[in-house]
């Protein structure tokens, strides 16, 4: 059995006076023996306010909080409507034709039956979820906790804000039908190359990814065809993975067509 004072709860537990360790505990499906016997029930852990606040900080800890993320998630954009998620630069002026474009995309996606899924920032972002508002119809904005993060725009009527990036990236692939991209940086450049890996290795089917800005994007087609599927680092077929246009009504028949409305 080994020494009884060895067997005795560690000091600052609160047990009743005198009582000694068990040889075996149970704590739901895991069982413990000997020096593993925990001190105190899983109640009073829980319910214990003092002491070490570090596990806030843990990965176990993270994982709850991304499981959380899921389920918010998914709780809040499941009944949506078909949709088009609309990327774009957040730097985008509101003067701009860009942000024209934009706005007018919005309206032209509600107007043919889709809601509209942003970023949730402001640029192009912003443009495509004024449009769908004054079309009435669905915008919703999944934002980012970012150090330079402005909030959702003013625009948006749904919106859930992320700790993660890729709880947000399933989020725009999961409630979406479709890709529409506009100019923008690098956070759009990712979104984009991670939209084309999906479709490209069939982890997502009847996807639509449509190249907003003809000027902005050609250079980009230009070396995919001319260096990467020229050195045989992709396949020619790749290139048909996405559409270029400059014209709204097009890039709204496009995204129409592909996932059969």
């Amino acid at each position: 059995m080994g020494n009884p004072e060895d067997a005795r709860i560690p000091e600052g537990a609160q047990v009743p006076e005198g009582a000694v360790r068990p040889e075996e505990q149970r704590l739901g499906p895991v069982l413990r023996r000997r020096d593993q016997v925990q001190p105190g029930t899983t109640d009073q852990r829980l319910l214990d306010t003092e002491g070490d606040s570090e596990w806030v900080h843990t990965d176990p800890w993270r994982v709850m909080r991304i499981q959380s993320e899921f389920v918010e998630g998914f709780g809040a954009l499941a009944e949506l409507p078909s949709a088009i998620s609309v990327f774009g630069s957040a730097r985008t002026p509101a003067d701009s034709p860009e942000y024209e474009a934009g706005v007018a995309l919005g309206r032209a996606l509600v107007e043919a039956g889709f809601a509209v899924i942003t970023g949730g920032g402001p640029g192009a972002m912003e443009a495509a979820n004024k449009g769908a508002r004054e079309a009435n119809g669905v915008s919703v904005g999944l934002g980012i906790e970012l150090p330079y993060e402005s909030g959702l725009n003013p625009h948006v009527d749904i919106g859930v804000n992320f700790r993660y990036f890729f709880v947000r990236k399933t989020m725009f692939v999961k409630y979406a039908q479709g890709f529409v991209v506009l100019p923008g940086g690098l956070g759009t450049l990712d979104e984009l190359f991670e939209a084309l890996t999906l479709v490209q290795t069939g982890k997502v089917t009847r996807f639509p990814i449509v190249l907003f800005g003809t000027a902005y994007w050609g250079g980009l087609v230009d070396w995919l065809r001319d260096t990467v599927v020229a050195q045989a680092k992709a396949s020619q077929k790749d290139l048909l993975l996405f559409h270029v246009t400059d014209d709204v009504e097009e890039a709204v028949m496009l995204v129409t067509k592909e996932v059969g409305r």
